[in-house]
């Protein structure tokens, strides 16, 4: 028994040696999961159902560590769409009794028959549901003034999404963009470097543009410098605008951000003020 214990131990254990290549990806998904906990939780708040975020981060944090002791490769996640599955009657039973199912049908070996049968699609139409009714309350919940800040905030989603759809039709077709040239790329439209830059970690870029926004409407200036600073930094370590992290990553990036939290923090002219009064109103 203690062999066995042992042995399991170590086995667990034995993956710290790629520490360094693991934390590639796990600095990135933990600090997206991360994000996606607390906006999800806010998102639950605002449809009238407050949950306390130190309590959920942590829990989402433990249950994903025991999943991994246990040998699941898959971290935990606060669901999103809490809105949606409260508007079409969902409760905590629901979640209960899903997970109960699944649990069973995994135990049984019947999960893999049901995925083959159910078409992926048929799934589409919900989640097309919930992301209407997440997309309806920024705009429902959130101040009538941050609305620019909430559009500002999509643009590098958008920029990730058309590289991704680039990227899967040059599959496709066996290709890749190296093969076929940014050259090519860009004389039929298609700036596949200035996508690949601004999709990179969409999710972090979208928090400080909107950080950057909102502070510039409020009229917060040392706000906004310092999420411009953040950005900075994240950009210098590849966490933003980039494809993986790097010391140094893009110095022209991390200079634009000084730039930019340098402009901020000095106090605005005139015509900077009419703009933001424009903005308010």
């Amino acid at each position: 028994m203690a062999f066995i214990c042992r042995a399991a131990v170590n086995h667990v254990f034995g993956g710290f040696e790629f520490l360094g290549i693991l934390l590639v990806t796990a600095i990135p998904f933990g600090i997206y999961d991360l994000v996606e906990a607390t906006d999800n939780v806010e998102s639950a708040a605002a449809a009238g159902d407050p949950y306390p975020t130190r309590r959920v981060v942590a829990a989402d944090g433990v249950v994903s560590m025991v999943g991994c002791l246990m040998g699941n490769p898959f971290i935990n996640a606060v669901y999103i769409g809490h809105p949606g599955w409260k508007a079409m009657g969902g409760r905590i039973g629901y979640s209960v009794l899903t997970g109960m199912t699944i649990l069973l049908l995994v135990w049984i070996g019947l999960l893999p028959l049901l995925l083959s049968i159910i078409p992926i699609e048929s799934l589409l139409p919900i989640l097309l549901y919930i992301g209407l009714l997440i997309g309806a309350q920024a705009f429902q919940h959130s101040p009538a003034k941050h609305a620019p800040a909430i559009v500002l905030a999509l643009v590098p989603h958008l920029a990730a999404w058309a590289k991704s759809q680039v990227d899967a039709t040059l599959t496709a077709l066996g290709t890749t963009p190296t093969d076929v040239g940014m050259d090519r790329l860009e004389a039929a439209g298609v700036l596949y470097d200035g996508l690949e830059t601004l999709g990179g970690g969409a999710i972090i870029t979208s928090i400080i543009w909107a950080g950057i926004s909102i502070s510039i409407i409020d009229r917060n200036s040392k706000s906004a410098a310092i999420y411009a600073v953040l950005g900075a930094c994240l950009s210098f370590l590849g966490v933003i605008h980039s494809e993986q992290l790097a010391w140094a990553a893009s110095f022209s990036l991390t200079a634009a951000y000084l730039l930019v939290a340098v402009a901020l923090y000095y106090p605005k002219d005139k015509t900077a003020d009419s703009a933001l009064d424009g903005c308010e109103s």
